[in-house]
């Protein structure tokens, strides 16, 4: 039996950690956040929202406030020209759980496009300051939202990563007796 292609997909995506500089276009751009906007949520309330960044000097501006976080001057988007910022709604009590399949689907969806991607973490340290409300406040994104993750995004520069075979008893099965 031929392995299903999504599930094939599933399991070659990796997180990647250098991109060329091209931008991603409208179309492909426009595909990976329709796959987040499917992404299962909690009684499906979708609270969830996407904030799709291709401005470089704004990309610049969370890139710095991101690392800044870290404690460090280094660019934790590694260069990649999109940043998706997901969001979620903290009075939904799954709002982290929602956020964080919108992320999922993300960057599965941007695997199967073509594009890389990685889960850069800080969202919410990062809109958490005064310098991110304000950006949130720009946006038009309500202050009840926190950050979830960054899905930085984009064409993948060098060799795919390789796939590195799964830990053992990372499943436990109970069977019926």
């Amino acid at each position: 039996m031929s392995e299903n292609i999504v599930i094939k997909s599933l399991k070659e995506r990796r997180s990647i950690r250098a991109f060329k500089s091209e931008q991603v276009p409208d179309e492909l751009l426009d595909t990976v956040l329709e796959a987040g906007m499917y992404a299962p949520t909690g009684r499906n309330f979708q609270s969830p929202l996407m904030v799709a960044i291709r401005d470089k000097e704004t990309v610049k501006q969370l890139s710095k406030m991101n690392a800044e976080i870290m404690g460090s001057d280094s660019d934790p988007f590694y260069g990649a020209p999109c940043v998706i910022v997901v969001f979620a709604d903290s009075s939904i009590h799954t709002h982290l759980e929602d956020g964080s399949l919108v992320m999922g689907n993300l960057l599965n969806a941007a695997y199967a496009c073509g594009l890389g991607s990685c889960w850069i973490h800080r969202a919410r340290e990062v809109f958490e300051t005064k310098e991110g409300k304000k950006l949130m406040r720009e946006w038009g994104v309500d202050e009840k939202y926190v950050g979830i993750g960054n899905c930085i995004l984009g064409y993948t520069q060098g060799e795919m990563p390789v796939v590195r075979p799964r830990k053992g008893g990372y499943v436990i099965k109970i069977d019926q007796l």
